[in-house]
């Protein structure tokens, strides 16, 4: 974190509670704020809607799955940057979220330097290369 601003807030979407805890130390390893949701629905009802940075968003979930959470966000404007991850996700699917705006699409199990390779691309590109 840097000492002139407060850590930017990485949330993270997903219903698999080892994946959302694994995400959420990864992103905080490399200095952002991670707040995880298990469904889209506790995201779009949550005040960090409105603080988030990056959105790192599962495709499925039970409920609102993540292309319907990703329309909401598009339809009032939110301009938060998605990274979606999957471990169902074809080639349609994929160019379909790139289509639409999304930052990056991931296959999970999503290796680190993938996903924070994406975060600092969603969020300007203009971070130093994490060590760890």
């Amino acid at each position: 974190m840097s000492d002139t601003s407060k850590a930017q807030v990485i949330s993270i979407v997903d219903d698999d509670m080892s994946v959302r805890e694994a995400l959420k130390d990864c992103v905080e390893s490399a200095g952002y704020e991670g707040e995880a949701f298990a469904s889209a629905e506790d995201f779009w009802a949550s005040a960090h809607r409105h603080s988030t940075a990056c959105l790192i968003l599962d495709m499925r979930l039970p409920g609102m799955d993540g292309f319907d959470l990703y329309r909401q966000l598009l339809a009032v404007k939110s301009g938060i940057p998605v990274i979606f991850i999957t471990a169902h996700g074809d080639e349609r699917m994929r160019a379909r979220a790139l289509k639409d705006g999304a930052v990056d699409f991931l296959q999970k199990p999503v290796s680190r330097e993938a996903l924070l390779n994406a975060v600092h691309s969603a969020l300007g590109g203009s971070r130093e290369r994490d060590p760890g």
